[in-house]
């Protein structure tokens, strides 16, 4: 046992989460009923918990959210970066209050319960946090129940056996599972609400190994016509579309194992010399693409407050990141050039080609949630279109 284990169960404990190096942390359980096993990370970001809990990179992952107050601001039908969450639970310091925003329209809890999210509370999780920090993002177990009965070694030893993100796909497991067409909704405004785009200067065909929605509204709203397709799309069916520009999206896992199936596509849509950008998993699928190779953090990146180097304009931006594997830089080919570093660890944060027109960033310039500091990076993408 660890220095941060509470092993003797409280009264009032609902909800329990067990470690696989045998922590046990008891609290209050919300949301929905269930048992989940994932790996434990944690988000810094003090706004947008509903965007983070959409967002599909998160299949696999329970979120500590370090801000302590989550929930307050209740939940919409706007705020969602996909219908399916793919997250597997949530770890809050306290309780959720009744909701305080004028555009909410459930409890945070009833929202958890539909989804089938379960979520504890009460935790210390600063103490949590550092944990992580000291040791690593562990595999974990989260179980509500609201009995209070809980079997200790069986969660132990399921969280003990759960094989990890390293060397896991997940990607097929979000991506859609047929060609669709974006809506045209775009940039939202708090008079009207979701604009729509209904004279598209571009057709980007975007590939989805786990997308979020504000980077279709994003493409969108700087003039793009998007055609998303499943994530095991061969090029021959993409280029069929006819496409003035490809995107690679983001997505969960470990990208060398979704790379098996991605990279000899996107070697082939780099060889046609069409304009081509990536976000997160997608800059790490195109790193690998030309010959690098990326490996899993300790911590990884979670939140919206990471400082990030734009070393072609020599500007900083503050940056929304979600990410636990990395590009190693040194791995890149000689027409690869850094563009972006992380200020926090020094870690790549973007790429381009020399000779081709093709860039990814391995942070979210979508901004949801987050600063718009990076939203230059669309208008980047369609300048090559």
């Amino acid at each position: 046992m660890t220095p941060l284990s509470n092993t003797k169960k409280p009264d009032n404990a609902t909800a329990v989460i067990v470690l696989a190096d045998g922590t046990v942390l008891w609290g209050r359980g919300f949301g929905a009923t269930a048992k989940k096993t994932g790996e434990i990370c944690f988000n810094t970001a003090m706004t947008g918990y509903q965007e983070v809990l959409t967002d599909p990179s998160y299949a696999g992952q329970i979120i500590n959210f370090t801000f302590p107050h989550i929930g307050n601001v209740g939940t919409n039908d706007e705020d969602i970066e996909t219908d399916h969450p793919a997250a597997r639970g949530l770890i809050l310091r306290e309780d959720i209050t009744d909701p305080s925003s004028w555009r909410a329209n459930a409890r945070f809890t009833a929202w958890l319960e539909k989804n089938n999210l379960p979520g504890i509370c009460g935790i210390d999780t600063r103490a949590l946090t550092r944990h992580i920090r000291d040791h690593g993002a562990p595999n974990g177990v989260i179980c509500h129940s609201p009995d209070g009965a809980f079997d200790l070694p069986a969660l132990h030893k399921e969280a003990a056996n759960w094989p990890g993100l390293e060397g896991m796909d997940l990607a097929k497991d979000v991506s859609c599972t047929k060609i669709y067409e974006w809506s045209g909704e775009s940039s939202w405004q708090a008079a009207t609400g979701y604009a729509r785009q209904t004279a598209p200067r571009h057709h980007v065909v975007a590939i989805d190994y786990g997308i979020k929605k504000n980077i279709l509204r994003c493409l969108s709203a700087h003039g793009c016509r998007v055609t998303v397709v499943p994530c095991t799309t061969p090029a021959n069916d993409i280029l069929a579309l006819k496409p003035d520009g490809i995107f690679l999206s983001n997505g969960p896992g470990d990208p060398a194992a979704t790379g098996t199936y991605a990279v000899p596509v996107i070697r082939d849509l780099l060889a046609t010399g069409k304009p081509l950008f990536g976000i997160c998993l997608g800059h790490q699928l195109l790193a690998l693409a030309l010959g690098g190779r990326t490996t899993k953090m300790p911590l990884g990146h979670r939140g919206a407050n990471h400082p990030v180097k734009d070393l072609t304009t020599g500007k900083v931006e503050i940056t929304s990141q979600n990410h636990g594997f990395h590009v190693l830089p040194e791995s890149l080919p000689g027409d690869a050039e850094v563009t972006h570093v992380s200020l926090f660890d020094g870690s790549n944060e973007g790429l381009r080609l020399k000779n081709r027109p093709a860039f990814s960033v391995q942070y979210h310039p979508e901004a949801s949630p987050g600063p718009h500091d990076s939203h230059y990076l669309f208008e980047r993408f369609v300048g090559l279109m």
